[in-house]
């Protein structure tokens, strides 16, 4: 039960190129904002400050945790396309929902800066060629070379994973 409360969704499993799987992750992408926006709507401050599952984040930490993931997807993407195989910078995602940004400022905030970000992501997204989703990134908390179409669905499934997290948890309180 925990591993469906953690995946709502599943795993991220790698998917090979296609063009039709290539409009579905742009789409999904595209629509996020939209689909977090959603599942916050007409919840209060109790709910926000619920969280997913047991010793899991708040829906508060969770928008937020997008907005900076995603902040940190777009620079990834441009380093892939702008540098030779860059190491990118991980980042302490459990350190960083429990800084003073998450506990003070509003969660419209991050669903404003979810809707910026994602624009100018969807239009770096959708000038990539099919040779340039071969090119690589080095993740070095994994130690693993990435290409940029491994991020790409990877950083879809986070939006629909975690957007499933508010959603799951709305359908068992009955909000």
């Amino acid at each position: 039960m925990d591993n469906d409360l953690s995946f709502p969704i599943g795993k991220y499993i790698e998917q090979p190129f296609s063009q039709q799987q290539l409009e579905e992750w742009l789409i999904d992408i595209e629509v996020l904002p939209k689909a977090i926006e959603y599942a916050i709507t007409n919840l209060d401050e109790a709910q926000l400050n619920t969280a997913y599952r047991p010793n899991g984040w708040t829906i508060i930490q969770v928008v937020h945790h997008v907005a900076d993931s995603h902040m940190n997807a777009f620079i990834r993407f441009k380093l892939g396309l702008t540098e030779d195989n860059p190491t990118i910078k991980p980042y302490d995602q459990n350190a960083w929902a429990l800084l003073n940004d998450v506990q003070t400022i509003p969660i419209n905030v991050s669903i404003t800066m979810l809707y910026a970000i994602h624009v100018r992501m969807v239009a770096v997204l959708k000038s990539i060629t099919t040779e340039q989703w071969q090119r690589t990134v080095v993740h070095p908390e994994y130690n693993k070379q990435m290409t940029l179409w491994y991020l790409l669905g990877n950083y879809a499934w986070h939006g629909k994973h975690h957007t499933a997290h508010i959603n799951k948890l709305r359908d068992r309180m009955g909000w």
